[in-house]
């Protein structure tokens, strides 16, 4: 069994819609995709009509912004009841925030010498609820001033960045408490690429899984190389915490992170079905 947890349509940030990206997973051998969309459900019921069709079980996840310390944190959630109005609310919040910072990074890419306007984002955007960093890279490649999104990134939207614009996000110790009543399984998303080793120390962690009830985090991610998977695994295991593998899958928005290319021991995805299960999650 195949199983990749982490991945992203184009009702976030990804470049597949929900439709395709499922048929892309059953083309790589996927017996079973987590769509986990940034801060929204909205790609689901696309994807698991998909999924009907090529024998694909579609993990209903979610991917939620959040931060620690003023540090951004990435929160999965998996088998959430996408109709638990406190979660809703909260997502819509982060969402507001996305799109809130938009004027400041417009001006502070047009005084880098590179204009663009709201119009040119909207159309990367397209239907997605969840406006986000990528589509304004997109818009920077459309316009000639990049090669690529990761170009954007490394340039110019990394946080802290020249063109970057902070935003509203929900503290990480609540989302994992708003994941858990929704009936959801919370789990950190490489929780040391990137730098954020520095914020999500062992003790952090700890902290986390005993206090708030974490329940995983992602240990076989791109981003993560050979000795930081040995050091997690093993944290993980003196916590307790279930410990997956996946893509971060964006399409073509994250060259790096073709489908499939991490995938979870398919014993840890037992575990967590019985898990949303247990709670009277969404499955």
């Amino acid at each position: 069994m195949r199983i990749d947890l982490h991945t992203h349509s184009s009702v976030s940030d990804g470049t597949d819609t929900p439709t395709q990206l499922v048929r892309k997973a059953a083309e790589a051998g996927l017996d079973v995709l987590g769509l986990t969309d940034h801060d929204t459900f909205d790609g689901l019921r696309e994807a698991r009509l998909a999924a009907e069709a090529v024998g694909v079980v579609v993990l209903p996840g979610i991917e939620m912004s959040c931060q620690l310390e003023g540090a951004s944190v990435h929160l999965l959630g998996y088998g959430c009841n996408p109709h638990f109005e406190e979660l809703l609310d909260e997502l819509a919040r982060v969402r507001v925030g996305r799109s809130g910072r938009l004027p400041e990074m417009l001006t502070k890419l047009a005084e880098l010498g590179m204009p663009l306007t709201e119009t040119e984002i909207a159309e990367q955007v397209g239907a997605s609820p969840s406006l986000g960093r990528p589509h304004v890279a997109d818009a920077m490649v459309a316009k000639g001033y990049v090669k690529d999104r990761q170009e954007a990134f490394d340039r110019f939207l990394y946080e802290g960045g020249p063109a970057y614009a902070n935003r509203y996000s929900c503290q990480l110790r609540r989302g994992v408490e708003l994941i858990r009543r929704a009936g959801g399984v919370p789990v950190i998303a490489h929780p040391w690429g990137r730098g954020r080793d520095r914020e999500l120390t062992p003790a952090m962690l700890s902290e986390l899984a005993m206090e708030y009830r974490l329940e995983g985090i992602e240990v076989d991610h791109p981003d993560h190389d050979a000795d930081t998977r040995v050091r997690l695994r093993a944290l993980a295991e003196r916590l307790g915490l279930l410990t997956l593998g996946s893509s971060d899958h964006h399409g073509l928005g994250k060259v790096n992170n073709p489908l499939a290319c991490e995938t979870t021991d398919p014993a840890v995805y037992t575990e967590l079905v019985r898990r949303i299960r247990a709670r009277g999650g969404q499955l």
